[in-house]
């Protein structure tokens, strides 16, 4: 069984959902998320022998939500994952991300390899450092209407997500009814983030209502804002993270996305995830599973499972 409590680290409260005795695993989850996306690794990694630890994320759910938007920068997110395994009494752990999550542990392994001794990523692919800030770039390249955009403004998305929250959810992580899921990146002239969604399909079998209900709830009582703060901090880490172009990952690492995950199937995505081991020579695998969409350790917990607990026990025995 979990137990919950709250701990601080760097500087800030962070309210953290832990299993199990041995090496430390520390799942870092995505938007619009929280600890409790994990709720099927949590278990399962306690089992095979680790030390499991999930925070809220900054701006999440129980933690901690700093007002300042530059409070979410790629440097304050790693360092509330430093400051966590400190707090726990470790020198070392390994580091699991899924979505935003994703980059978090990307960056907690580049930054820190004395503390970080392996890393996974769940659907988002470790940082290749562009030409350019990423919104610059979609600027240039002709598109206005990417999320990442309308995202921006403070106040704009937060007031629409937050209109019927339950709804909100149902749609974000539910589905869209959407024959194309890309086409939900795009936003169409006012119709807002949550225009695309034209029917209320039933919940996929992955995600049950009382699921949705506890996203909901919290939601509810933290509203939008601290999550979206990551999305205004992009050309910012751009700029922060100059001292690691082209920088290597060089710990044992995993990537596992599912087949039909529109962050891994646009053009962007794909070359992505074709030239990983540029970023990452000591790639142990590449898990991409059929049929899976972005929510992989949801909708596919047994497969993901499986492949964590095969590379973090492979990982931890080096």
């Amino acid at each position: 069984m979990s137990s919950t409590r709250v701990i601080k680290a760097n500087g800030i409260e962070l309210f953290i959902r832990e299993a199990g005795q041995g090496p430390l695993v520390v799942l870092c989850h995505g938007w619009p998320e929280l600890s409790y996306s994990w709720r099927h690794q949590i278990p399962a990694l306690a089992e095979a022998g680790f030390h499991v630890v999930a925070p809220d994320m900054r701006g999440y759910g129980a933690s901690a939500a700093p007002a300042d938007v530059t409070a979410y920068s790629i440097f304050d997110t790693v360092g509330d994952v430093v400051g966590l395994v400190q707090a726990l009494g470790e020198t070392r752990a390994m580091v699991v991300g899924h979505d935003w999550g994703a980059p978090v542990a990307w960056h907690a392994a580049l930054f820190r390899p004395d503390i970080f001794s392996a890393v996974a990523g769940l659907s988002v692919p470790p940082p290749f450092r562009g030409r350019g800030k990423p919104l610059d770039l979609l600027r240039q390249g002709g598109v206005t209407n990417f999320y990442w955009q309308y995202f921006q403004a403070p106040g704009v998305a937060e007031a629409e997500l937050e209109r019927d929250v339950a709804r909100t959810m149902r749609i974000v992580l539910g589905g869209r009814g959407l024959a194309d899921p890309s086409a939900a990146m795009f936003v169409q002239e006012g119709k807002g983030f949550l225009g695309h969604a034209t029917t209320e399909e039933p919940l996929p079998a992955w995600l049950s209502e009382t699921d949705l209900a506890y996203f909901t709830e919290t939601f509810r009582k933290s509203g939008f804002r601290g999550g979206l703060n990551w999305y205004r901090n992009l050309d910012r880490n751009w700029e922060l993270t100059a001292p690691w172009q082209d920088a290597q990952i060089h710990q044992p690492s995993l990537f596992i996305a599912g087949s039909k995950d529109a962050v891994i199937t646009g053009l962007i995505g794909a070359k992505r995830v074709n030239e990983l081991e540029r970023v990452l020579p000591n790639l142990t695998r590449k898990l991409i599973i059929e049929g899976a969409g972005h929510w992989v350790q949801q909708e596919r917990p047994e497969e993901v499972n499986a492949a964590l607990v095969k590379f973090l026990r492979e990982a931890s025995a080096r």
